[in-house]
C-alpha cells in the first residue's frame, strides 16, 4: 500500500498548525478565548488557501433564534473559515478535520458535457455558501443551522470515465491513464473509480452531513451516485498539545509528510500554472492547461487486519513500522521528527530498522525522491458475521503526477513492505483535481468551457 504510517496521515500538525494567527467568531485570538489553536491554519500561508473569521456563518448561527444565548457570537472551531476560492481547490493543503465523506458519481444517461458544467456550477455555489457557514440557495434541511463553517472543505474532481461521457476525451490527462495492477489489490470494482468526486471534511459530523445531503440533492437526475465512504480523525483540541494523527493500528501516523515550507512542496503537490509537467524528467506525464494549479488525487480503501495486527507485541509492531509505537520516533533514536539512521545496527549485527520496516521502504529517498501528501481518514463500517471489524484507512494522496508519486512508492510496497500482511486495498480511484475556482467562476470551467 502507499502508506499507512510514516507516510499515510496528515501534515505534521506540530509543525504548521501554529504558523499564523486566527481570529474566531468575537473578534479575538483563540488564546485570548481561551480554546485550542489547532487549526486548520497551518498550511494555508503557503498554499494560498485563504481563512478568515466566520461573518455570515456566525449570523446565520445567530439568526436561528431569538434567545441570548443563540444570538451570541460563535466561538471555538464552529468558526474557522476555509476559503472556497483560491488558486488551489480546499481540502487539499486544509489540515485535517474531524470528520469527512468520499462521494463518486457517474453522470446519467444521456447527461454530457452542459449537463455537467451546469451540475458543477450547482456544486460550486452550494460548496461557497456551505463553507461561510451558510445555507444552501434552496431547500436547506436545517441539519447545521445552530453551527459555524466549522473549517468544511469541498474539494471536486474528475475520473478516468468523465471524458468519454462528455466527449472531452482530448482534454484527459496521461496522468489519468488507469493504476496498474498490484499484488495487495482485492478491489470491489463498485466501490472503485468514477465519473466525479468530492471529497467533503469538516469539525463536526452534522455540518459534514448537511454539506453531504446538499450535494447530493444538488445532483439531481444528472449524476447518480457510485459509492460513499465516510471516515473520521482526532478532534481538534483532543490532545494536551497539537500532535500527528494515529490510525486504527495506534500508530502515529503522517510524519513524513512534505510540508508547506518545503521548497520542492508545490513541485510535488501540484500541476504547474501552465497545466504542464511539474517534474524535469522526460518520463513525466503531461497536464492540459485546465489542470494548472490542480493536483491528481489517489483514494484507496484499506482494510486493516486488525485482529492480527493486534495479536502482536508491541515490540513486534514497532518492527513491522520501523518506529516507537508511544511517540512515533524512529526506532534508532531522537524524537518522531529525528532522521532515522538507516544503517545503525544492533549487538548482533542485525540492522535496527528492518529493511522491510514500513518506515524505511516508504522513505522518498528510498523511492528515487517520490513523495507523497497524505490526506486520510479512518473508517469503521461495522463488523463481518464473524465478529472481524471492518476498519481501517480511507487513504488519500496527494501528488502533481501519480506515476511519479503513487505508483512507484506502491509498487516497490508490492515487493516486501513487512505491513502487506496486516492490510488489504479493497478499493481505489484515480482523479484528476483542477485548480480553485476564481470569484464568480466554478471548479473545472476552464475544461467545461474551455
Amino acid at each position: 500500500m502507499a502508506d499507512t504510517t510514516d507516510t499515510a496521515g496528515t501534515a505534521d500538525t506540530a509543525d504548521t498548525a501554529d504558523t499564523a494567527d486566527t481570529k474566531n467568531g468575537t473578534g479575538s485570538t483563540p488564546q485570548a478565548a481561551g480554546i485550542s489553536r489547532r487549526r486548520l491554519i497551518g498550511t494555508a500561508g503557503a498554499t494560498g488557501v485563504a481563512l478568515g473569521a466566520v461573518g455570515a456563518g456566525a449570523g446565520y448561527a445567530a439568526a436561528s433564534s431569538n434567545s441570548p444565548e443563540q444570538q451570541a457570537t460563535l466561538t471555538s472551531i464552529g468558526a474557522d473559515e476555509v476559503m472556497f476560492h483560491g488558486k488551489h481547490q480546499p481540502g487539499i493543503t486544509t489540515a485535517m478535520q474531524a470528520r469527512g465523506h468520499l462521494v463518486a458519481f457517474d453522470l446519467a444517461a444521456g447527461a454530457g458535457r452542459k449537463e455537467a458544467a451546469a451540475l458543477l456550477r450547482r456544486w460550486s455555489a452550494t460548496a461557497e455558501r456551505l463553507m461561510a457557514g451558510e445555507p444552501s440557495a434552496s431547500d436547506d434541511t436545517d441539519v447545521a443551522r445552530d453551527a459555524g463553517p466549522s473549517s468544511l472543505t469541498v474539494t471536486f474532481g474528475f475520473g478516468h470515465s468523465f471524458f468519454s461521457r462528455t466527449g472531452l476525451q482530448k482534454q484527459r490527462p496521461a496522468a489519468l491513464d488507469p493504476l496498474p495492477d498490484f499484488y495487495s489489490d482485492h478491489l470491489d470494482k463498485a466501490r472503485s473509480n468514477g465519473d466525479l468526486w468530492v471529497q467533503i471534511g469538516a469539525n463536526d459530523s452534522l455540518v459534514a452531513f448537511h454539506a453531504l445531503r446538499a450535494i447530493q440533492k444538488d445532483a439531481g437526475s444528472t449524476a447518480r451516485l457510485r459509492w460513499q465512504m465516510n471516515g473520521f480523525n482526532r478532534s481538534p483540541g483532543a490532545t494536551a498539545h497539537p500532535m500527528t494523527v494515529r490510525n486504527l493500528m495506534g500508530q502515529v501516523d503522517g510524519t513524513g509528510n512534505p510540508k508547506p515550507a518545503d521548497a520542492d512542496f508545490n513541485k510535488r503537490v501540484f500541476v504547474p500554472g501552465s497545466g504542464s509537467s511539474s517534474g524535469s524528467d522526460s518520463g513525466s506525464a503531461q497536464s492540459p492547461a485546465w489542470m494548472g494549479g490542480g493536483s491528481y488525487v489517489v483514494v484507496r480503501r484499506i482494510r486493516m487486519l486488525l485482529d492480527d495486527w493486534e495479536k502482536l507485541s508491541t515490540t513486534a509492531q514497532e518492527h513491522v513500522i520501523g518506529r516507537k509505537k508511544s511517540s512515533g520516533a524512529p526506532l534508532t533514536g531522537g524524537k518522531e521528527t529525528t532522521e532515522p539512521d538507516l544503517e545503525k545496527t544492533d549487538a548482533n549485527g542485525d540492522l535496527v530498522i528492518p529493511l522491510n520496516a514500513h518506515a524505511r521502504i516508504t522513505r522518498p529517498d528510498q523511492n528515487g525522491g517520490s513523495a507523497l501528501l497524505r490526506r486520510p481518514f479512518s473508517y469503521h463500517d461495522g463488523f463481518d458475521e464473524d465478529g472481524t471489524p471492518d476498519a481501517g484507512l480511507l487513504f488519500i494522496c496527494w501528488q502533481a503526477d501519480p506515476l511519479r508519486g503513487f505508483v512507484p512508492v506502491q509498487r516497490k510496497l508490492d515487493r516486501g513492505d513487512a505491513l502487506s500482511k496486516f492490510i488489504r486495498h479493497e478499493a481505489s480511484g484515480l482523479f484528476a483535481v483542477p485548480g480553485g475556482a476564481e470569484k464568480g467562476g466554478y471548479v473545472g470551467q476552464a475544461l467545461l468551457e474551455g
